[in-house]
């Protein structure tokens, strides 16, 4: 019996509303997951 093992592919960047940092990224099984970062203003 196999094991699925989620790859991340990258799907793209943006930036939000507040002015994050948007990753988006899949796997072929349908996951999907969302990260940000803040950015700091100088």
């Amino acid at each position: 019996m196999s094991t699925h093992v989620h790859v991340r592919v990258h799907r793209g960047m943006g930036v939000s509303d507040s002015g994050e940092l948007i990753e988006h990224y899949h796997c072929r099984c349908g996951a999907t997951w969302t990260k940000s970062y803040r950015v700091e203003e100088d």
